[in-house]
């Protein structure tokens, strides 16, 4: 092999590498902006999930300290529709 197809395969390797360099930064740039995004979501989740919480609790205080069960006994109960 002469001196310029060595020079020539050597500058076309050396494109390859660079090329897949590029390819691979652009990937793990993607790959971190996702995993941000994805982050956000969980976070935003995890406020809702809280919140949803403190409502139930603040729920569940209502119903233990309400003495009105919500429930009529049979007598006090309304007439089915069709009478």
């Amino acid at each position: 092999m002469t001196q310029q197809a060595n020079n020539l395969d050597r500058d076309n390797s050396h494109d390859q590498l660079q090329q897949q360099v590029y390819e691979l930064e652009s990937k793990l740039a993607f790959q971190e902006d996702t995993l941000q995004a994805l982050n956000n979501e969980l976070l935003e989740h995890q406020r809702r999930i809280e919140k949803l919480q403190r409502h139930v609790l603040i729920l569940a205080e209502k119903l233990q300290g309400s003495t009105d069960s919500g429930i009529l006994r049979t007598d006090e109960e309304p007439p089915p529709p069709h009478y």
